[in-house]
C-alpha cells in the first residue's frame, strides 16, 4: 500500500513517515520547505528517512495542482494523510491571505486529486485552536467551533467543512484529526517548548501570556503520531475527533519543569494574552479512545525530559 504524506519533512509529517517506513508501507512524501522555520531542520527530517528505500520525497507546493495530480497519478496512492499547513495562530493574524490560501486551497486540490484516484482513507490534519474561546471544557468534537480567533484555525475549520462535502457527495472516507499542542524531540522551533530551551541557554526574555496563568494540552509526538496511524488504518466515514493528552497544564508549570531539567532559570516577563490566544485547551479525548484505540502514554514530565535530552544532544551542550 502507498501512502502520501504532506508535510512530510515537517515534524509530525517526518515522525508519520518513519512509523509508517518501519513497517514496510510505501510513502511518497511532499514538502515545500517552506522558510516559516529554518529550513535545515526539515532537510534534516527527511535525510533522516532517506535510507528507507520504499520513500519518495517530493518537494514541491499542495497548492500546485498540476503537481498534486502527478504523483496520484503517478504513484498509486491508497491514503494520504493531509499535514502539510501553514501553521501558527499570532503569525496568521498578519497573514490571512497566505493561510488561506495554503490551508483551504491546498486541502482542495488535495481532496479533489483524492476523489479521482478513488482514495480509501483521507487523514486531515486540523487543530484545537478551532474551539476558540468556547465555555466547553473539555473540548468536545460536539462544539460548534464556529468562532475561531485568527485566521489559522478559521483556514482549518473551512477544511474541516471542504472535506465534509467530498465525503457527502462522493463517499470519501474523511477523519479530521484535531491536534492539541504536540511536542516533543525535533519539535517546531517556532513552539514554546524549544524556545524555552533555547532561553535557558541564551538569557532571552521570553513573554508569558497572563504572567504564565494559561492552560495548554500539550500531547507528546509519540502519542499524536500513533492516533494518527490509527486514523489511518481504520476509515470511518467521515468523523471529526480530538487528538490530546486531556491534562492541561499551566504555562507557569511548563516553565518550571523545562528549568529543572535545564538546571538554569528562565528570563520571564508578564504580558496580556493576545486576542488570537484562548485562555486553555483542554481535550476530551473519548472519542479518539473509543473509535482510535487512542491511549496517551507519555506524561508532560516524562514528554519534557525526553524532549530536553534531545535538545541537549542537538545543541552539543
Amino acid at each position: 500500500m502507498t501512502y502520501l504524506i504532506t508535510g512530510g519533512a515537517g515534524f509530525i509529517g517526518s515522525h508519520v513517515a518513519e512509523q509508517l517506513l518501519k513497517r514496510g508501507e510505501r510513502v511518497v512524501a511532499i514538502d515545500n520547505f517552506n522558510d516559516y522555520y529554518d529550513p535545515a531542520i526539515k532537510r534534516g527530517n527527511a535525510e533522516g528517512l532517506a535510507s528507507y528505500s520504499q520513500l519518495k520525497m517530493v518537494e514541491g507546493d499542495i497548492r500546485d495542482l498540476d503537481l498534486v495530480e502527478r504523483i496520484f497519478a503517478e504513484n498509486d496512492i491508497s491514503r494520504v494523510a493531509h499535514l502539510a499547513a501553514m501553521p501558527g495562530v499570532r503569525a496568521s493574524v498578519r497573514q490571512v491571505r497566505l493561510y488561506m490560501d495554503v490551508n483551504l486551497t491546498g486541502s482542495l486540490n488535495l481532496l479533489e486529486a483524492s476523489k479521482g484516484a478513488g482514495i480509501e482513507q483521507f487523514v486531515l490534519a486540523s487543530t484545537s485552536s478551532v474551539y476558540g474561546k468556547t465555555r466547553i471544557l473539555p473540548f468536545v468534537e460536539t462544539d460548534t467551533a464556529d468562532r475561531p480567533l485568527a485566521a489559522y484555525p478559521a483556514s482549518k475549520r473551512a477544511a474541516e467543512l471542504l472535506a465534509h462535502t467530498y465525503h457527502n457527495l462522493v463517499g470519501m472516507q474523511v477523519t479530521v484529526l484535531r491536534f492539541f499542542n504536540v511536542y516533543g524531540p525535533a519539535g517546531r522551533p517556532d513552539m514554546m517548548p524549544w524556545k524555552l530551551m533555547d532561553a535557558t541557554q541564551s538569557g532571552e526574555q521570553i513573554k508569558l501570556f497572563n504572567g504564565g496563568d494559561i492552560h495548554r494540552d500539550w500531547t507528546y509526538i509519540a502519542d499524536t503520531v500513533r492516533g494518527v496511524l490509527a486514523a489511518l488504518d481504520k476509515p470511518l466515514g467521515y468523523e471529526i475527533i480530538n487528538l490530546g493528552c486531556g491534562a492541561p497544564i499551566s504555562l507557569s508549570d511548563f516553565v518550571e519543569i523545562i528549568e529543572a531539567y535545564a538546571g538554569a532559570a528562565i528570563n520571564k516577563l508578564a504580558v496580556p494574552t493576545p486576542p488570537s490566544d484562548p485562555p486553555i485547551t483542554f481535550c476530551d479525548n473519548s472519542k479518539a479512545r473509543d473509535l482510535l484505540g487512542f491511549a496517551p502514554a507519555v506524561s508532560i514530565h516524562d514528554g519534557l525530559r525526553r524532549t530536553w535530552e534531545w535538545y541537549a544532544a542537538y545543541r552539543g551542550l
